[in-house]
């Protein structure tokens, strides 16, 4: 049985903030994982927003190869990001998204392989291969996007706090420890 909504706190929905419903729904799909619920059961959209903010992060963080390193460069993740970046309509992300993709295919399955399994920082060629810090001149703010296409999203559910535990517990059969 799959997750059939997007939960949010009433409290993200209201806000101003739109990072703060993009996060409401990152606290819930980290609390559906803790509790142990497969991903391919939460609901497709709640992870895909999840794994927007999650490249964003590693692009801020560390730029495209700090992504391709933590995210162990996985083709399923990657597709989810790309459908998610043209869902929210961050055309110029996905752009970039898949011209360096094009970068990381062009390594030989040796580079690849190495550089996953190598140190990220010190001398690392394959990492610096992977910079390309073209992803700050997007205009697009994946935030908004990603927070806006929450907003309207028609599986969306928003619940008070205490309603959001007993709707999760209802669904995985049992009391979580608050």
């Amino acid at each position: 049985m799959k997750f059939e909504n997007i939960l949010v706190s009433d409290k993200s929905y209201n806000s101003t903030d739109l990072y703060d419903i993009v996060y409401s729904n990152i606290t819930v799909v980290n609390l559906l994982r803790e509790e142990g619920v497969p991903y391919d059961v939460i609901h497709p959209d709640s992870l895909i927003s999840y794994f927007i903010d999650y490249y964003l992060a590693q692009n801020n963080n560390g730029g495209f190869s700090q992504f391709v390193y933590n995210s162990n460069w996985n083709s399923d993740l990657n597709s989810k990001i790309k459908l998610g970046l043209e869902n929210i309509g961050a055309t110029e992300h996905l752009k970039y998204f898949k011209i360096q993709e094009q970068v990381v295919e062009s390594l030989s399955q040796k580079e690849l392989k190495s550089f996953l399994e190598s140190e990220y920082f010190g001398e690392n060629e394959v990492r610096d291969k992977l910079k390309n810090d073209t992803f700050f001149d997007c205009t697009e703010d994946l935030i908004e996007l990603n927070g806006k296409w929450l907003k309207t999203n028609p599986n969306l559910k928003v619940l008070s706090i205490d309603d959001m535990f007993k709707e999760i517990e209802s669904y995985i059969g049992r009391e979580i420890d608050r």
